[in-house]
């Protein structure tokens, strides 16, 4: 496995901001994404998919 993390981006959910791998302690991150676009949407991509597990009839045990 490689060491290289330099194409790993993160959202800091406790700054609300995009950072590299260097950044803060995982406990506050969600990633890695492979751009700071792709990063910068985690919140938004995390709330699609808790919709779409949400409407999964497989996971749905009303």
């Amino acid at each position: 496995m490689s060491d290289d993390h330099s194409n790993e981006w993160y959202y800091n959910t406790k700054t609300g901001k995009v950072e590299p791998y260097q950044g803060a302690k995982s406990g506050d991150r969600l990633g890695p994404y492979s751009s700071p676009e792709e990063a910068a949407r985690a919140l938004e991509k995390a709330q699609e998919r808790n919709e779409d597990w949400d409407n999964d009839p497989k996971w749905n045990d009303d």
